[in-house]
């Protein structure tokens, strides 16, 4: 039997029943040994979970409220696990992100985890190790390519993990109080990561619990990122003043914030993505929501230690991770040979080459397969050269032996 920690992947899902079964998809390739899935979902997030062919080793809890704290927070008094994990719904785990994230919490010491976020081209990333404070602000901070780099707050920096991407022990997470349903859809995570700074609390940072986020549309954002209501992020910042901040500190941090908003909307109207109209409207409700906010009550949630459901393991696939390169013109079969793969319960990446230098995409396909794309001479890293002279066998060794770790890849499952 094994003995790794028990871990309970949590997922809110609101409006995004599309991107919650890809996510969901991604979630069930993970090759840990002992974790179940927690779907957090409104209604028709709830019908996509349950059309899933595992859908009945799923935990889906009904919840129709625009409230992502409450939420998990619901969502972690169903959750069995030793660990709780999170993910958003526009995101999907590399393969090897749950045995990754879970191993610092071997030490009793650890009390929370995070790891690194790529972006929308599944190359760039999006967040690494930061750092914040209690105005919010976040700094760059160094951490081992290898393994975790275990942080114990000093002074009045935390550690920031992503809410796409981080864990927290069980018992911490209860002593704490959960999540603060008065941040709704901003700074919840990093409103933990203060408390947890303030109890002393240990955090480990892991480069390789990587997750991919695709940022899909949203009441908040268009698909772009360009931004449909600011509401929400007034509210929080004047929530988190009033937990952070001493009250003679709050006008000129909200000045600050505001110009920050104002000058992001103002980016986006003279790229042509947003009417002037549009840009005092957003300004408008970004003024309504700090108001509000200023007035919205604050503080912990009352959980329920014993799990409503018990531990419900998914099962863990042992297939091999399988890897299919070849040139542009073969793309079709390349992608029949993934889908045939992971029908059979394997996990698949298809490399396809073009003879250009064209930076290289990388996504996870709706059917369940890796999909990456580029010219043989072209960065897939973008901290590469420009040019990167190679044969076209030279070239799918070299992303093999890039993705190894992460898709959890062996040279005797290769076919290329």
């Amino acid at each position: 039997m094994s003995d790794a920690l028990p871990v309970s992947v949590v997922v809110v899902s609101r409006d995004r029943p599309d991107a919650l079964k890809r996510c969901l998809t991604g979630v069930s390739q993970m090759r840990y040994p002992a974790f179940e899935v927690v779907v957090v979902a409104d209604k028709d997030g709830a019908a996509a979970a349950e059309a899933l062919p595992f859908a009945r080793d799923l935990k889906i809890v009904p919840f129709d409220q625009a409230n992502i704290s409450s939420a998990r927070n619901l969502g972690i008094s169903h959750a069995a696990g030793f660990v709780f994990a999170f993910l958003y719904d526009d995101a999907v785990p590399e393969p090897s992100w749950l045995t990754h994230l879970a191993a610092p919490f071997a030490r009793d010491d650890i009390a929370a985890a995070g790891g690194f976020v790529r972006g929308r081209n599944g190359i760039s990333f999006q967040n690494k190790a930061r750092s914040v404070d209690a105005r919010g602000y976040t700094e760059e901070i160094e951490v081992t390519s290898e393994g975790a780099t275990v942080f114990i707050p000093k002074a009045q920096r935390a550690i920031k993990t992503e809410g796409t991407n981080m864990a927290v022990r069980r018992d911490v997470l209860f002593t704490l109080e959960g999540f603060d349903p008065a941040f709704a859809s901003f700074l919840d995570e990093t409103d933990l990561n203060l408390r947890l700074a303030r109890a002393a609390l240990a955090t480990a940072v892991v480069p390789t619990a990587q997750v991919h986020h695709g940022y899909a549309a949203s009441p908040r954002r268009r698909s772009d990122r360009v931004p449909s209501d600011l509401f929400d992020i007034g509210a929080s910042w004047a929530v988190f003043q009033r937990k952070y901040l001493p009250e003679p500190d709050r006008p000129n941090h909200w000045r600050e914030l505001r110009a920050g908003e104002r000058n992001r909307v103002l980016r986006h109207m003279t790229a042509g993505r947003l009417e002037p109209a549009a840009v005092r409207r957003l300004l408008r409700r970004l003024d309504q929501g700090y108001t509000q906010g200023l007035e919205r009550r604050r503080g912990g949630a009352a959980l329920s230690k014993t799990p409503v459901q018990a531990f419900r393991p998914m099962p863990v696939a042992t297939g091999p991770s399988r890897f299919f390169a070849g040139r542009a013109w073969q793309a079709s079969d390349l992608r029949a040979q993934a889908r045939a793969a992971v029908d059979a319960g394997d996990i698949a990446t298809v490399l396809i080459l073009s003879p250009t230098a064209l930076y290289h995409r990388h996504s996870f396909a709706a059917a369940g397969f890796w999909e990456q794309r580029g010219g043989i001479w072209g960065r897939s890293e973008r901290s590469a050269p420009l040019i990167q002279p190679c044969s076209f066998s030279g070239r799918v060794n070299r992303e093999l032996a890039r993705l190894a770790k992460l898709r959890l890849l062996y040279v005797h499952d290769q076919h290329h």
